[in-house]
């Protein structure tokens, strides 16, 4: 069986606004005090949860399920009156940012929209809980979902997928449950949005530069210190921790996104080639002129995005 990647650049036609969007990010992030003036204890800690939306708390909906499942790991889930499959999500920052509380909003339009349970893993963070903190917290997560969907929510057909290192936890997710466990083909599909997957860092990470665009060159450096404290350039190529380097052998079929202004971009386009010499069907989009976590901000490409997302998970 013959299998093929097909990338697809998209949302030319905005181009413009896209730009003018980055530049109006990156002028403000240059304006904001250097990092060592930092915030007091009580911000920093809603900006630990709430990364992008600065000193506003995250909207919290009714919607929303705290719920603990295997292991203590606590997870957040939507449950819409119809569900034709559960989506295990796994949400970005670094690894050190970020909660499964952060995007309610956008969760729940996606739980109806496609039909699906989603269940967001509040994974610990670094710097406090470093690697594998956080493998291990997703990957007794999916567990749990392999073992009790199907009594919990009244279906098997399961997804997973993140965004930045939430993508990166995704695959490192489905790795675990294909090694240690013996699980594939449980997750039918995979939905990953602008991941870093070479830790010891991509060209396009390398040259990137000093630019803000959310993250650059320093930052994610910075990040992989945070996340493998201790570890060198070699110890970061492992597969354990950089799934570009994994055998990716019976995976499920994926959709990468990325955009051409993200640092990251090399990181989609050489594990969409692995993923498809691995064996599995792999849609790859790169997204003209879009800055990291561009799904993130108030632009016609992230509505376009998020749409793309729905009917991908919805199909899957």
């Amino acid at each position: 069986m013959t299998t093929m990647t097909k990338m697809t650049k998209t949302d030319e036609d905005c181009l413009a606004e896209t730009l003018a969007f980055n530049d109006q990010f990156a002028a403000a992030a240059a304006s904001r005090p250097a990092r060592g003036q930092a915030p007091d204890a009580a911000l920093m800690a809603l900006l630990r949860r709430n990364r992008l939306g600065g000193d506003t708390p995250p909207v919290r909906l009714p919607q929303g399920q705290d719920r603990v499942v295997a292991g203590g790991v606590k997870v957040r889930a939507f449950v819409p009156d119809r569900v034709d499959g559960v989506y295990l999500h796994i949400h970005g920052g670094g690894w050190a940012f970020g909660s499964a509380d952060g995007q309610d909003e956008r969760l729940w339009q996606l739980a109806v929209q496609a039909r699906l349970a989603v269940l967001s893993v509040d994974y610990r963070l670094a710097p406090e809980h470093p690697f594998p903190a956080g493998p291990d917290d997703c990957e007794a997560a999916a567990r749990w979902l392999v073992d009790h969907a199907a009594t919990e929510f009244g279906t098997r057909r399961l997804l997973i997928g993140g965004e930045s290192a939430g993508a990166h936890l995704s695959v490192l997710t489905l790795l675990r449950l294909r090694d240690r466990h013996g699980i594939t083909g449980a997750f039918r599909a995979a939905h990953l949005l602008f991941g870093p997957y070479d830790l010891s860092m991509t060209p396009s990470q390398r040259s990137f530069g000093s630019r803000q665009l959310l993250t650059n060159t320093d930052s994610l450096r910075g990040s992989y210190e945070l996340f493998t404290p201790g570890m060198g350039a070699e110890q970061r190529r492992g597969p354990e921790v950089s799934p570009l380097f994994a055998d990716l052998a019976g995976l499920p079929p994926a959709r990468i996104v990325v955009g051409t202004e993200d640092p990251l971009l090399d990181d989609s386009l050489f594990l969409a080639g692995r993923w498809q010499a691995a064996g599995a069907p792999v849609q790859l989009g790169v997204v003209a002129g879009a800055m990291h976590g561009f799904t993130l901000f108030p632009l016609t490409v992230a509505e376009r995005e998020l749409r793309r997302t729905q009917e991908f998970l919805a199909a899957a």
